[in-house]
């Protein structure tokens, strides 16, 4: 499935007013981690209160908030933008508009309102995985797990053998 957005939400009053904001997919929310995601390095929080949204019933731990401000700190902002089509180490992870992500829901992988939803990096050699849960009585999918934070291929400009 491919997802895109004219612009990256940067208020959770923005992200909610978008048509995956239903959540009735499993790619949806996966989508909407990532553009998320891409406000972490100018407005922390407001990347939390969409996480928030996204997780649902489960919330935001603050083990989960540490991992995230870890994985996203020094610069590290690139590995978000990587999901987007036409980034590369090349052009230091630049996206093209609009911003599109491709999911892939593991449709195999499904069970006990559970699936996992895969998605490209173009800094990485295998897909990441996002796990996601289907709340049965509002037929909405939340993020169970993410591991799509992991290190990437760093980009040109920071590379000192480039």
């Amino acid at each position: 499935m491919t997802i895109s957005f004219d612009r990256i939400p940067a208020t959770l009053d923005e992200l909610k007013a978008l048509p995956e904001a239903s959540l009735k997919e499993p790619e949806f929310g996966a989508a909407l981690f990532v553009a998320a995601m891409m406000n972490y390095k100018d407005d922390p929080a407001a990347a939390i209160s969409m996480l928030e949204f996204l997780k649902g019933p489960a919330g935001v731990p603050e083990y989960e908030k540490q991992f995230i401000r870890d994985r996203l700190s020094d610069g590290k902002e690139y590995v978000v933008r990587s999901y987007f089509a036409g980034t590369s180490p090349e052009n230091n992870y630049t996206p093209s508009v609009p911003f599109t992500v491709t999911p892939e829901k593991d449709a195999a992988s499904e069970q006990d309102g559970r699936v996992r939803v895969f998605m490209r990096s173009s800094g990485a050699d295998s897909p990441r995985m996002i796990k996601m849960r289907l709340k049965a009585s509002t037929g909405e999918w939340f993020i169970e797990e993410e591991m799509i934070l992991s290190d990437i291929r760093i980009p040109k400009d920071m590379d000192p053998w480039a």
